[in-house]
């Protein structure tokens, strides 16, 4: 075979090779693109975000579009990427977001529409340039909510509680009541159980007025929908202060000794010496403020997983021959040495009779928490369903595990002393949206009778008006018969904590 035959052929192995390096090169695969959002859009600005996957070259474009009805409307590009900021995520990923008035959206109807992003990368060193198209559905929400209020004379005192009735249009949306920075969430009234068709529209929300918040902060219902349509409605209502205890809380190191180390061990994450009086004191106050907070924040987290269903019926049942040893909203200072060292507020009731007590359970409802909490203690939290709970803290035994039902006047535990309890009792709070309000209110069938049987009544969500006793209902029988525990000797009320 001649030179110039070979050279030939070769020339021709090299077209096809060519040929089919450039035809396989146009089957690579575009971009990865993943869109994180929106997932709806109302009238404010939208924020549109997603992440490209380059795959190990070089994108060449990016283009994102909203389509609806066969209209389209640009959102970002990156050759005019105008507000859009492109981020390096890592070498090969880069994320989008660009904030888009709701102005460039003129002609958008409520609905559906989809938002679309093609992108285009390099391929076979730069001669030809791989496309990828990915689209997502975006709901389109342009009516606000509407929100009707249906019950009527709302009265909160300081540190106290209330609930509203109200309607709120679609039904779909989430609702609730902001108190200052504080957002109390709306319940299907469904819930209550007391209506055969009840009102899909129909809410109600319990809410507080926080011990430490203005008597005059602002309250008002708010309704918001996925899309970000965010509508507010007023409502009647009067707030009333009230004063709460100061005290001063002694503390020694036969006391800071005992309490601490346990809650040091549970605390794993608090790592700090003990070995002098002043090391343990210096403990003693990172665990008096800093695990207070974290254990605040833990019953808030813990209050969200609350069920829709109102489980609970009448007052709230108080332990029964126990004595209120320090109440709610306590204000008190702590002296070591003649020294002030710490202020802190006692968010509940302590309660004392015998060691080693039957704690109750206040109402019927279900087991959320039951386990060791920080400053609590061994502590139990039962959810009454619709954001309420009620929490029992420093006990010796727990009789009852998350997710138990129990009901009004069981059985759920021993009064004790542990976490910061200066000796054998119970504290007990009342929690709406997991934010201790004054039991004492929950105690009174007066006030059930008012600030929630009646409401609930007018709102056609029970048969039968609210009839208030002089007195509140004796706890009904437990499921189980136990038998009498063994008289104990009385104690004297435990120090405060």
């Amino acid at each position: 075979m001649s030179l110039k035959t070979i050279l030939f052929l070769v020339a021709v192995l090299l077209v096809l090779a060519s040929g089919v390096a450039y035809y396989l090169a146009g089957q690579e695969p575009g971009p990865l693109v993943t869109i994180h959002g929106p997932s709806a859009m109302g009238n404010a600005d939208a924020t549109f975000d997603a992440s490209v996957d380059m795959m190990g070259t070089r994108l060449t474009a990016v283009e994102a579009r909203l389509e609806q009805a066969g209209r389209q409307f640009p959102v970002f590009s990156l050759a005019s990427p105008g507000q859009a900021r492109f981020v390096q995520e890592t070498p090969d990923r880069m994320r989008l977001t660009s904030v888009v008035a709701s102005s460039q959206f003129v002609g958008l109807t409520d609905g559906t529409a989809r938002l679309v992003i093609r992108a285009e990368r390099l391929v076979l060193l730069g001669l030809r340039r791989a496309e990828s198209t990915t689209s997502r559905e975006v709901k389109v929400r342009l009516t606000p909510p509407a929100i009707t209020v249906v019950s009527t004379h709302h009265y909160v005192k300081l540190g106290g509680a209330e609930m509203i009735v109200y309607r709120v249009a679609p039904p779909d949306v989430s609702s609730g009541v902001q108190v200052g920075d504080r957002y109390y969430p709306g319940f299907p009234a469904a819930g209550v159980g007391g209506s055969k068709s009840p009102d899909p529209t129909l809410r109600l929300a319990f809410f507080s007025l926080a011990f430490d918040q203005d008597v005059n902060t602002r309250m008002t219902l708010v309704a918001r929908d996925e899309a970000g349509n965010t509508v507010l409605a007023d409502f009647d209502h009067k707030t009333f202060p009230d004063k709460f205890e100061r005290s001063v809380v002694p503390l020694d190191d036969t006391f800071v000794s005992r309490v601490v180390p346990p809650i040091l061990q549970a605390t794993p994450e608090l790592k700090m010496p003990t070995a002098r009086p002043e090391e343990r004191l210096a403990a003693f106050l990172a665990i008096n403020s800093d695990v207070r907070r974290k254990n605040a924040d833990q019953i808030e987290s813990i209050a969200r997983e609350s069920g829709p269903a109102m489980l609970w019926r009448g007052p709230f049942q108080r332990m029964a021959r126990a004595a209120s040893a320090s109440l709610f909203a306590d204000h008190r200072t702590y002296v070591y040495g003649g020294r002030e060292v710490d202020r802190q507020v006692h968010l509940g009731v302590d309660l004392a009779s015998v060691r080693g007590a039957e704690v109750t359970a206040a109402n019927a409802g279900r087991v959320m928490y039951a386990g060791y909490l920080g400053i609590y203690g061994n502590c139990v939290i039962v959810d009454h369903g619709m954001g309420v709970q009620t929490l029992y803290a420093h006990m010796s035994a727990m009789d009852v595990e998350k997710g138990d039902s129990v009901k009004g006047g069981e059985t759920i535990g021993r009064s004790g002393m542990t976490g910061l309890a200066g000796g054998d009792h119970v504290h007990f709070t009342t929690l709406v949206a997991g934010r201790p309000v004054n039991p004492v209110e929950w105690w009174d069938p007066h006030w059930i009778g008012d600030r929630i049987d009646r409401k609930l009544f007018e709102a056609g969500l029970t048969a039968e008006a609210p009839k208030v006793a002089a007195t509140a209902k004796t706890a009904p029988a437990r499921a189980k018969a136990k038998p009498k525990p063994t008289p104990r000797p009385p104690v004297t009320p435990p120090r405060k904590h």
